[in-house]
Parts: structure tokens; sequence; C-alpha cells
């Protein structure tokens, strides 16, 4: 397949820095944690904890077809292996579209690894891997996800050479922090150890300038010149954001469903469990 296919727009725009606050109680819910996801922090602060008993999730209130997603996220310190922090868009129904991340734990001073996917239409099968280069712990770093019409940076709508491209089932925010250690730490091999339970997960400062879907109607408007007044519409990655995106691809991916049909992918996809 294309290399233009390649899904990296969370890689691309990783970065540390301040945004400003957000009540998250007013864009979340916490779905299932039985006391293990809470909003702290006069609402400031979302966290996902995992234990021996129970992991955690939340999803957002509002459904989103196209705009662009921000969130700080602080992933889970020390010794992570066999967890699994997922944050991902994703429809309803058998033919779901979803936006996938996937931050796999690891053993203290390891790299976590992020896996990613693209669904149209309940298929997917577009997995990539890159292991993280920087330390996704030690502080909260802001993760971007720009989805219009034309591409998910970088996964482009090729729908005229018939790649499917989710632009027609609007789509919630969905996290969830939970042990996966059959699979999640170097295929399986390193398990989850409890002792250093519980595991914590956090999430502050979110932002959605996107397309917010009510009753079937978008706060975007129905034509055309309305999206269009959106900066993120026909946004792209600039010579410089694809000269970062190179120089990720070239260092630090370990997968790429492009050109690799490993033994261990085939696992890994055989024993990952879907959230369908």
């Amino acid at each position: 397949m294309a290399s233009s296919f390649l899904l990296v727009s969370l890689l691309a725009v990783v970065q540390i820095g301040a945004a400003s606050a957000s009540n998250m109680y007013n864009h979340f819910d916490i779905t299932w944690a039985d006391g293990r996801g809470k909003i702290l922090n006069n609402n400031e602060l979302l966290t996902l904890s995992l234990d021996r008993a129970s992991g955690s999730g939340f999803k957002s209130k509002n459904e989103y077809l196209f705009g662009k997603i921000v969130i700080q996220l602080k992933l889970v310190a020390g010794n992570s292996a066999g967890t699994v922090t997922a944050y991902y868009l994703s429809s309803q129904g058998a033919t779901w579209d979803e936006i996938d991340f996937e931050f796999l734990g690891n053993l203290s001073e390891d790299p976590y690894t992020v896996h990613t996917n693209v669904f149209s239409q309940g298929k997917g099968n577009r997995e990539q891997q890159f292991h993280l280069w920087f330390n996704p712990t030690a502080d909260f770093h802001t993760y971007s996800i720009l989805w219009n019409p034309q591409r998910i940076i970088e996964f482009k709508n090729s729908e005229s050479i018939g790649v499917p491209f989710p632009k027609n089932q609007p789509m919630r925010i969905y996290s969830s922090l939970w042990n996966a250690d059959d699979w999640a730490t170097r295929g399986g091999l390193i398990k989850t150890d409890w002792t250093h339970a519980p595991f914590t997960a956090s999430y502050r400062n979110f932002i959605a300038d996107a397309c917010v879907m009510s009753s079937g109607a978008s706060s975007c408007g129905s034509t055309s010149a309305s999206i269009n007044d959106k900066g993120w519409v026909s946004q792209e990655l600039d010579s410089t954001s694809q000269e970062k995106m190179r120089w990720v691809q070239k260092n630090y991916m370990i997968y790429n469903y492009c050109t690799d049909k490993s033994v261990f992918l085939k696992a890994f996809l055989k024993n990952a469990p879907s959230y369908h």
C-alpha cells in the first residue's frame, strides 16, 4: 500500500505545553470504574485507575463529525507492563468507524509502544506501531487528532480508489485503562506486576474545535460553506511537520501494516480484544 496511508497524526504533533484549563465534567462521563475513575481539582483533572479487580473508562458527552480534538495525557508511570491505555474515537454498530490509539505499557525504563489503527465501515487492518521517543509519564503531553473530510492527519481519503474513509458516522471520544498482560508487553511474555497497583493515567485540558452532532444536526451547519469556515477543514501537514513525521517513521516505527506481515502482529491481532 502507498505510504500516504501512514497514520501518524498523534505522533507528529505530540508536545509538552500548557493549555487553557477545561471542565472535564462538562465533557466526559465515567462509564465504568466503581470508583476507579475520578474527576478532581475543581473538575480540571480526570484520572483512570486499574487494580487487580478492574480497570476504568470514560466517554465524551458529545458526538463529533470532523474536527480538531486536543487533550493532555500523562500515562501510567514506573513498571506499567501489561497495562493498556486506550484513547480513541468511535461510532457504534456493526459497521463502525474508529480512530484508535493504544499505549502499551512496559517495564520501567523501557519505552512505551503506541499502536494505531483506523476503522471504516467495521474494517481496520491499518495497524502501525511506534516506540515513543519521549517519557510520556514524566509530565502531561498534548495529543491532537485532526479529522477532516480529506484526511486524518496523515491518513488520506482515498475512496476514489476503493479505500473506505470515516466521513458519515459521528464518533464519541473514549478512553480506558485495563489489564492486557496476555498480549500487551512483548507479546504477553511480561505480566502485570500487581504490587505496583493501582496504576493511574491522568487527563486534563481537553479542547474540541469540532462539529458536534445532535439529533442528526451538526453545530457547523448543513452547508459546505459553513464548515469551510473552520481552520482545520483543509489543514494538512506542512513541510516542517512532514519532516518530523519522516524522522519518527525512520527512527521509531516498529511495525507498518503497509510492508510487514510479521508473525508477531498476527498473534497480536488474534489475541487483542475488540471494543465492539
